[in-house]
């Protein structure tokens, strides 16, 4: 099998440099910090920054919303177009700096283990790119650190990722030991029925960040997309809330894992 290109880790689009760059004339022009700016949404003035650095991407409701507040007359709706939307930004790199500033993180996975959770082997399985799983097991840093606190962590999974075969039986096991393992360690790991339920349009993760503001990254069929819109952060709100009220309880979870290993992957 070839493998996969290596990526450059410290790679940062410059078209969302130059972006960010625009964002941060038009909030001074206005006399606003990053924090002002940001209780307008809400967002954190964190989020702001790494808008303005080049370090994530808005989708093209904030920039919207943007334009509006710094009074830019439609130049940060174009540029968007023309430098954001589709920059050449690796997805798996918009997500961890917010990932880290986090005090809490909850996710609903559809499709395999989320990032935070998965053995070097599974996710070897999935990306087939060692420079990639060096990445995803140094996110996972962030859940052993002693200062700052580590975020809490609650994750639900769709059933079907325990029965989905990702690298074989030995991959597996080992995979939803660890899931097991995890259960004690900051982190709440429920699964949800393999039914209709609110997550079937795709996953997705919400931060609560120190402030108490939220910012969700979402995993779509072109792109992950990060976004601190008022309005879709509601909405996953409300999905997680449906979601957890349909899901098996935290010791049901455990005896399902431990069922579907002893049964399938043993």
């Amino acid at each position: 099998m070839a493998r996969k290109p290596r990526r450059d880790l410290q790679t940062v689009s410059p078209t969302l440099i130059a972006y960010g760059n625009q964002v941060r004339y038009y909030r001074e022009r206005m006399g606003l910090s990053q924090d002002r700016l940001g209780d307008r949404f809400p967002v954190s003035g964190s989020y702001i920054g790494q808008i303005e650095v080049g370090k994530t991407r808005c989708t093209s409701d904030f920039a919207q919303q943007l334009d509006e507040i710094v009074s830019a007359q439609g130049c940060l709706i174009r540029l968007w177009k023309d430098l954001v939307q589709d920059a050449a930004y690796p997805t798996w790199f918009d997500w961890p700096p917010i990932e880290r500033d986090a005090m809490m993180l909850q996710a609903f996975e559809l499709s395999v283990v989320h990032g935070l959770l998965q053995t070097p082997k599974y996710a070897m399985a999935l990306l087939d790119d060692e420079a990639a799983v060096s990445a995803r097991m140094a996110r996972q840093n962030i859940l052993a650190r002693e200062n700052p606190s580590p975020p809490m962590l609650s994750v639900m999974l769709d059933e079907n990722i325990l029965t989905r075969d990702v690298g074989g039986s030995e991959v597996m096991r080992e995979q939803l030991e660890q899931l097991i393992l995890l259960q004690a360690r900051r982190c709440i790991i429920q699964v949800v029925p393999a039914e209709v339920h609110d997550g079937l349009s795709g996953s997705f993760i919400l931060a609560t960040m120190a402030d108490r503001s939220e910012v969700a990254y979402v995993e779509t069929a072109l792109r992950g997309m990060t976004m601190a819109g008022a309005g879709d952060v509601a909405r996953l709100s409300e999905a997680l809330v449906s979601l957890r009220a349909s899901a098996y309880s935290v010791k049901e979870s455990v005896e399902l894992i431990r069922k579907v290993v002893e049964e399938k992957w043993t």
